[in-house]
This record gives C-alpha cells, sequence and structure tokens, in this order.
C-alpha cells in the first residue's frame, strides 16, 4: 500500500511539472503578445514558444537566435517584455561575475553565457548554463558583483 502511495504522489508532481512549462506556436498567443513577439524577432528565427504560470503570474517565452547567437525574451499575458536573455561571451562579463561562474562551474563546462536584463531594473545579471564532469546539466546566476542569486 506504501508503495502505491509513493507512486501516486510521484505521478502526481511529475504531471505537475509537466504542466508547469507549456509548448506553444503563435497562433496559440494573445493578439497583444503576438504584436510584441512580431515586433521583437524582426530579423529572428524563432526557436521555440512555451507560457508558464509562476507566483499565480503568466508567462511568455520567446526562444530565439538572431545572427548565430541566442536572444530570448519573456512577455507578460498583455505582451510587455519583462525581461531580455542575450548570448554572451564568458570573456565580455564583468570580471567578477566571470570569476563566479568559473569557480561554480569547477572542472564542468560552460555550455552558454546569457546576460539577463529585467523591465524596471538596471541590474544585469548573468546565467550560465554548464554540464559537470558526471554529464548532469546545471544553471547559475549572479550578480555583476560575482554575489549568486536564485532570482
Amino acid at each position: 500500500m506504501r508503495a502505491l502511495t509513493i507512486c501516486v504522489a510521484i505521478s502526481a508532481l511529475l504531471g505537475v511539472a509537466a504542466a508547469a512549462e507549456k509548448k506553444l506556436q503563435m497562433k496559440d498567443l494573445p493578439p497583444a503578445v503576438q504584436k510584441t513577439v512580431q515586433d521583437q524577432t524582426k530579423g529572428a528565427e524563432i526557436k521555440g514558444i512555451s507560457s508558464e504560470t509562476e507566483k499565480g503570474k503568466l508567462t511568455y517565452e520567446i526562444e530565439t537566435m538572431v545572427s548565430g547567437k541566442h536572444r530570448d525574451f519573456l512577455v507578460d499575458a498583455k505582451g510587455a517584455v519583462t525581461e531580455v536573455e542575450d548570448e554572451a561571451a564568458l570573456d565580455s562579463i564583468p570580471a567578477a561575475a566571470k570569476a563566479a561562474i568559473e569557480k561554480k562551474v569547477g572542472t564542468g563546462k560552460i555550455t552558454l553565457i546569457e546576460a539577463m536584463t529585467r523591465t524596471g531594473s538596471t541590474e544585469k545579471l548573468y546565467e550560465a548554463s554548464y554540464t559537470d564532469k558526471g554529464g548532469k546539466k546545471h544553471e547559475v546566476l549572479v550578480k555583476a558583483d560575482g554575489t549568486e542569486t536564485k532570482d
């Protein structure tokens, strides 16, 4: 009986995780969001569109490639861009952020660095995607001063 309860609980959690992010097409977006996406993707290739509800707020993530570099952005339900993530070279970010990322990654391999800007904030954040020695994928987010942050 206990094993059955555990299996049901795990299934429920997996169902919630799968429902957290929903893959979409342009036609699935509200008109205001479609307009923003069209304006923001001129000259870009759209790689993916998804939606996610976090803390009760619906957000759309648009993944693109511009001139061979990743550029992703988040759009709220009203069509306002709330965050932009631009691919960056490790050597182009502030020294403290670079050092913090390199320390966190250790002997792993960095797969992508993104400079993140949020609407209404002057603070830039830097997100590194990396693979550890065992092949497991991770991300770390740091401020320009090298301080690790979760959000």
